[in-house]
């Protein structure tokens, strides 16, 4: 107990500085991943894109982080097996080496998971700087197979959407005029999906809490507003007969355009909801004890801090501001041609798995669903319209960045520990 007092200050300050490093790389890697799709089918410009993620990153992640954040937190170790004074090291060292392994694959320009990253970290200080017995490794399942199962909805969810687009729009005699009149359903599909999650799961800890009932009429509600929204901007599209003698289907790209525009702020709501808790669960169990004393069975069961999730969620905006162009595009323009048609397609699946994901606080990479749904994509054009090279060497970086976390995660333990001795 004496640790915690003595140091308590001190750990609160670093630790929230390890966080917002740690929201910071999410931000710079992670968000650039999740709107590389809208840059590479260019119904978005960088500066565009880094916009909208700012604004619906920071809403995702304060508003529906919750969930996710709690998983991290908690779930995955023992917190009365750990004493606080390890508790508050060990994940100060995770949150400083998920970081690290952030800022030196974003500078190479590798797409890796954060959250095999913050993952990697906790399980490296807790096994090998604490005990075995200190992970929950009944729970680390769940999280693992969602690294597998993830990506192979989304693919499928994405191969699925396509495949509409196909048949309702593009294999038909008036593609425009078929595409003005299905793209609102999409853009419906897309606000009813997130409202849904926000109202129901996500508003908790902002003191608003809905029915079943209650929130899935608002979600309706919010859907039919966007969907609104949608055809009050499609009106303006008209038929260039310019473009189309050049790319048959360049006018329906054009009202695919204007969807991507609500998959991809979709896309960043999700992406922010799930991947802030990469950031602040740790921060928010170090908090945790801190404020309860020392007593890590009473930080366990505290409520995730409003301010702990502002912290991460404007980590993450600067994160993506300031180095995110380095990855951004990626994914959208090395794994297989997009267009804002096939781009949507991707979002949006990506971001019905995320959000389905954080609704049940369940953390799974946004990397992985999103390559997963590009991959969708591709196989739905063929093998051949897939770029394998660049497939296998994002498989490679996503091999190596789990052990990396928690080999990091381990030193930095080892010298935490030595200075607070």
């Amino acid at each position: 107990m004496s640790f915690i007092a003595e140091y308590g200050f001190v750990l609160l300050v670093l630790a929230c500085a390890f966080g917002f490093f740690m929201a910071w790389g999410v931000g710079a890697n992670d968000v650039a991943n999740a709107m590389g799709t809208s840059v590479g089918s260019r119904a978005l410009t960088i500066k565009q894109a880094i916009i909208v993620a700012m604004v619906f990153e920071f809403c995702g992640a304060y508003l529906a982080g919750g969930e996710v954040t709690e998983t991290i937190k908690n779930g995955i170790v023992d917190a009365e097996v750990i004493s606080p004074d390890l508790m508050v090291l060990g994940m100060m060292s995770a949150l400083l080496a998920a970081g690290t392994w952030l800022m030196i694959a974003t500078m190479k320009g590798w797409p890796v998971s954060t959250t095999h990253s913050i993952i990697g970290a906790v399980i490296g200080f807790a096994a090998v700087g604490v005990s075995t017995d200190a992970v929950h490794w009944d729970a680390i399942g769940p999280i693992v197979a969602s690294w597998v199962v993830t990506p192979m909805l989304s693919g499928i969810v994405a191969f699925g959407l396509f495949m509409s687009v196909q048949k309702l729009i593009i294999n038909t005699d008036e593609p425009f005029l078929n595409a003005k009149r299905f793209v609102p359903l999409y853009m419906f599909m897309t606000g009813f999906m997130v409202a849904l999650m926000t109202v129901t799961k996500g508003l908790k800890h902002v003191g608003l809490t809905l029915s079943g009932g209650q929130g899935i009429l608002l979600a309706f509600a919010i859907g039919v507003l966007v969907a609104l929204i949608g055809v009050a901007l499609l009106s303006r599209i008209k038929v260039d007969e310019v473009a189309d003698r050049g790319f048959h289907y360049a006018s329906v790209e054009k009202v695919f355009a204007v969807l991507m525009i609500f998959t991809a702020c979709a896309m960043a709501f999700a992406h922010g909801a799930n991947d802030v808790a990469n950031a602040v669960g740790p921060l928010a169990a170090v908090v945790g004890v801190i404020q309860s004393g020392g007593a890590a069975e009473i930080a366990a069961k505290s409520a995730v801090p409003g301010w702990v999730l502002l912290l991460g969620a404007v980590g993450i905006v600067i994160g993506l501001a300031t180095y995110g162009y380095k990855v951004i595009a990626t994914i959208g323009k090395e794994i297989t041609e997009l267009t804002p048609s096939r781009g949507f397609a991707a979002e949006l699946a990506t971001a019905t798995t995320v959000v389905g994901a954080s609704a049940i606080g369940l953390p799974v990479s946004t990397t992985h669903t999103l390559v997963g749904a590009v991959l969708g994509i591709g196989i739905a054009r063929g093998i051949g319209a897939l770029n394998l090279g660049v497939v296998g060497s994002i498989f490679m970086s996503w091999l190596i960045t789990l052990p990396a976390g928690a080999i990091l995660s381990i030193i930095f333990f080892t010298i935490l520990r030595a200075i607070f001795a």
